[in-house]
């Protein structure tokens, strides 16, 4: 049988079922789900919360995980993904992989004897935005019905919260300075599942437009992992587009406010509403573990 991989948040197939999952296990963290169970973390791009949520994920349902960075392994010396799959598939059970393109994880997958899950890719972040998603079931008891903000950035979260958006029927409002809007391919692609689940996604210039009414306020960093030499240009063309007090009080009044991290204070996000009441920034950091285990169950189980 052909393993099951998760490219993109298309391939959850019972999102319901994992947020439920992740609640039971956020109540009660150890199980045994995954014992005798071996879980190839393979980080060729830098990480904090992706990667410790898996690696003490893995554990905490009786794995044992195995942490393979690209300075660490033959991958820095150009041995081609396929080739490092086809070895991890004799040893492991499953793989965590950070990467660059999707490409580069389809062609991993498509080598790979066992289930591969999209740790990050600079197109999606299919892990990310379920927890941001559970993180606000936990908050609201629902995700329908909730108006949604993405201020910043048409980076690989901004998809995924669009591809989210087309599979769950949610009404998305995306504010991007111009030149910085998400694929137009993703989003049309979500448009499209909306005529069956409903919702709408609406892309503009204007973030005041787009936090308007909004229950949910989402961010993330101005310039992602391989764009530090355009920080500065990124800062100029984002001027404006920082989630503040005055952004979040045209939100909703009993809005949240959520960031993947890590955070720039005072660039995407001001420090004061970062670490104020309407941040759930820090239970989110959290859920990436109960989500995590979730998904390493649904994957692996």
């Amino acid at each position: 049988m052909a393993p099951r991989h998760l490219f993109t948040l298309a391939d959850l197939a019972d999102f319901g079922a994992v947020w439920d999952r992740a609640a039971a296990l956020k109540r009660a963290r150890i199980a045994t789900t995954l014992a005798g169970k071996v879980v190839a973390l393979v980080f060729e791009k830098a990480s904090t919360r992706t990667r410790v949520s898996f690696e003490v994920g893995t554990w905490e349902l009786g794995g044992h995980p195995v942490v393979m960075t690209s300075q660490g392994s033959q991958l820095a010396r150009g041995e081609p993904p396929e080739d490092t799959a086809r070895v991890l598939g004799g040893y492991c059970h499953g793989v965590v992989l950070r990467t660059t393109g999707q490409d580069r994880l389809a062609a991993f997958a498509a080598a790979s004897p066992i289930p591969v899950i999209n740790g990050l890719t600079d197109q999606h972040h299919p892990c990310q935005v379920a927890t941001d998603l559970f993180t606000v079931r936990e908050r609201f008891g629902r995700v329908a019905k909730l108006r949604y903000a993405w201020i910043g950035d048409g980076n690989n979260v901004c998809a995924s919260w669009i591809e989210a958006a087309g599979l769950l029927g949610l009404d998305l409002a995306i504010a991007c300075p111009d030149g910085h809007a998400p694929d137009p391919a993703i989003v049309q692609a979500a448009r499209t599942r909306q005529a069956t689940t409903g919702g709408s996604i609406r892309i503009g210039r204007d973030p005041r437009e787009a936090a308007d009414a909004a229950h949910v306020l989402s961010t993330d960093v101005w310039a992602s992992m391989g764009q530090e030499d355009e920080a500065a240009a990124r800062r100029r063309a984002f001027h404006g587009y920082t989630v503040d007090a005055a952004l979040l009080a045209r939100a909703a009044s009993d809005a949240i406010v959520l960031h993947c991290l890590p955070a720039h204070r005072g660039e995407e996000i001001t420090g004061d509403v970062l670490d104020g009441p309407q941040s759930l920034a820090w239970v989110q950091a959290e859920n990436r573990l109960h989500v995590g285990k979730a998904i390493l169950e649904a994957m692996l189980g």
